[in-house]
């Protein structure tokens, strides 16, 4: 093509006079090369549907694989190693004069942590020894005293009876006396009377001299007589009476005394074997004391109760402590699960026993365990301030159980520390 816009011929020479105009063959190839792209396109696309069908075919398959894979396993990221944690403190108040342990320091059960001055505690021991001693010196008086008892109680009931029986006796004897004495009295005065009639006789005989003064003397003198005899038969009659009255009283009294000896004996046994067993219950009371006394020196120094790993230390030497007051706190590292809390959701096809895939992000390792247990209430019903569906506007919100997982015995476990961050997997059943 000229500067002027003319067409060329083949042969540069310009137009041909008088002919048409020729035809510019790169036109005519462009021309040509537009229109065979426009009709080759659709074969491209066609040439590449098949290879976008398989691919969507591939990533269709590689998705359905995943989720029949995914389905048989529930995963989370909510989860941690769990371990027991001892708060350790003194069970006796004192000031800490040694300190045996840092923080994150390894010990072993019944190593010594701290100790704490124990010269109060020793004298507490020497008291409560001294009070042993004496309880048992009072226990070995007071132990005689009930054989004592019993003899001296037997001895008064023998002594009592045999009074009775003397009494008895003494009373069956005065009664029969006054028997004898009414007999003798009975027969003074029947001399009396007889006497009596022949005194009077005889004052009539005499008077009438019928007999000499001397029969009649006579007869005064057996009336005189036996009137005393008579007198004196009273006298003893009333005498014996009196006899059997005291002897009665005795009687009376000597059985008020075998009684109450009876009735008391058994009493004053049980007194004094009640007075043993006080003096030896003072005794156990001071063996318990001299034992809680021992125990107490020998809490003194502050021993770990398990094994584990000093994860804080909150004494030293000098501190006053009292029981109860938190001094050091003991990871144990023997003994720790995985508390992973998942989905309600999650948990319908999962139940104690199923293997776990566990992935500790500390280490970057990989563990395995099993379901150990499901918990019995969710995380938010256990927190510090538990929903109330009930008061006010409710939102569903899914809930998370927790579930505990026991690690299997593998390496790395002495690794692990409680709060460290898990993410379980476990193989559930289809």
């Amino acid at each position: 093509m000229s500067s002027t816009g003319e067409i060329l011929t083949a042969d540069g020479k310009g137009p041909k006079s008088g002919g048409a105009p020729a035809i510019d063959r790169g036109s005519s190839q462009a021309t040509t090369t537009a229109a065979a792209a426009v009709t080759d396109a659709p074969a491209a696309k066609r040439s590449r549907r098949p290879f976008v069908v398989a691919a969507l075919a591939l990533v269709a398959v590689i998705a359905g694989l995943y989720y029949l894979h995914a389905r048989n396993f529930e995963e989370t990221d909510d989860a941690q190693v769990d371990g027991n944690i001892s708060n350790i403190g003194p069970r006796v108040t004192g000031t800490v004069t040694a300190v045996y342990v840092v923080e994150n320091q390894f010990v072993k059960a019944n190593d010594p942590l701290l100790e704490i001055d124990p010269t109060d505690l020793t004298v507490a021991v020497a008291q409560a020894k001294a009070s042993v001693a004496q309880a048992e010196a009072q226990l070995q008086a007071e132990d005689p005293s009930i054989s004592i008892t019993q003899t001296s109680n037997t001895a008064l009931v023998a002594g009592a009876s045999s009074d009775l029986l003397s009494a008895t006796a003494g009373l069956t004897g005065a009664e029969k006396d006054v028997e004898q004495l009414n007999s003798r009295l009975v027969q003074a005065e029947g001399n009396a009377r007889l006497a009596e009639i022949e005194k009077k006789r005889g004052e009539d005989l005499w008077k009438a001299q019928a007999i000499p003064r001397a029969d009649y003397d006579r007869r005064i003198t057996t009336a005189e007589t036996t009137a005393a005899e008579v007198q004196a038969a009273q006298h003893a009659l009333s005498a014996a009476r009196e006899r059997v009255s005291q002897q009665r009283a005795q009687l009376g009294a000597t059985k008020s005394k075998l009684t109450e000896v009876k009735k008391n004996a058994p009493k004053e046994v049980e007194t004094r074997r009640a007075s043993v067993q006080y003096r030896q219950a003072n005794l156990e009371l001071a063996k318990a004391q001299l034992a809680q006394a021992e125990l107490n020196l020998g809490y003194a120094k502050v021993r770990a109760p398990i094994p584990g790993v000093v994860a804080k230390k909150a004494v030293n030497i000098g501190d006053h402590v009292v029981p109860g007051q938190q001094l050091v706190a003991v990871a144990q590292t023997d003994a720790l699960w995985v508390t992973a809390n998942f989905r309600e959701t999650q948990i319908e096809r999962m139940h104690p026993g199923m293997s776990v895939e566990l992935h500790v992000d500390a280490l970057g390792t990989n563990m395995t365990g099993k379901v150990e247990s499901i918990g019995g209430a969710t995380g938010s019903r256990l927190s510090v301030l538990p929903p109330e569906n009930a008061s006010g506007n409710y939102v569903k919100v899914v809930q998370r159980i927790p579930v505990r997982i026991k690690l299997d015995t593998q390496e790395g476990l002495d690794r692990l520390r409680p709060g460290m961050s898990v993410e379980p997997k476990v193989r559930v059943t289809p």
